[in-house]
């Protein structure tokens, strides 16, 4: 292994936060959890993550990114091989995060902090507009880049809002997640009839196993990219 530059080394850095403040939020959950928990658990001085990400609300934004890509790729990996358009597509991973939540009271906080937080959200927003356009914008040819930023503010507060509330034995998981695709469905204007076969169709799968699989594989990934970046540098 070469000698290790600067760059090399704050990149390394903010990979091992990453990781640590990950693991930390899911276990403590993210209120609880303080910068000098995350710097000491790393093995760094207390101001570490401040010399990173500025703030723990910085730290919870880079991790966002990674969050959402997560998503994404789970969703692609556990649809292989499965008859599926791009709403069925969105419908699956909206599902599947919704499930996440579920999981865990920390996890629930991390995602209400996400979408509340202006760094953070902003980075969800840019996102899954991107997204919004790729999934709805031949169902939709008239509407513009702004118009699906526009639909996402109205969706995404849809979302924050089922994933807030927990299910109890009145409201179901199977009401919660028939009630926000219809709900969310629409804003964008998606027919009564393709609402409920998508219902049918993200009912098929064990999300409770997609959830954590999709969380473990997160947590994998950061702790490769530590390795890689060591092996690297």
């Amino acid at each position: 292994m070469a000698n290790i530059g600067h760059g090399e080394k704050f990149e390394i850095l903010k990979s091992k936060l990453m990781l640590t403040a990950a693991k930390l939020f899911l276990t403590n959950g993210y209120t609880a959890t303080k910068l000098t928990d995350i710097s000491k658990e790393t093995g760094c001085d207390n101001n570490a993550v401040s010399r990173v990400f500025g703030n723990k609300d910085g730290l919870l934004a880079g991790l966002v990114s990674y969050v959402l890509d997560g998503q994404f790729k789970a969703t692609a990996k556990f649809l292989e091989g499965k008859k599926y358009d791009k709403i069925m597509f969105y419908a699956a991973e909206t599902t599947l995060q919704l499930y996440m939540a579920e999981s865990s009271e920390h996890i629930r906080e991390l995602y209400m902090m996400a979408y509340s937080l202006p760094e953070s959200s902003k980075i969800i927003y840019d996102t899954i507009t991107k997204k919004l356009e790729e999934i709805f914008k031949e169902h939709l040819p008239h509407l513009e880049a702004n118009d699906f930023y526009e639909l996402e503010l109205a969706s995404g507060g849809i979302m924050r809002s089922f994933l807030t509330v927990p299910c109890d034995r009145y409201f179901t998981m199977e009401r919660k997640i028939k009630r926000f695709l219809e709900t969310t469905f629409l804003v964008y204007e998606v027919p009564k009839e393709k609402i409920q076969e998508t219902i049918e169709f993200v009912s098929q799968f064990d999300y409770t196993m997609m959830a954590q699989s999709t969380i473990n594989s997160m947590l994998e990934y950061l702790e490769n990219r530590i390795e890689k970046d060591i092996d690297i540098a």
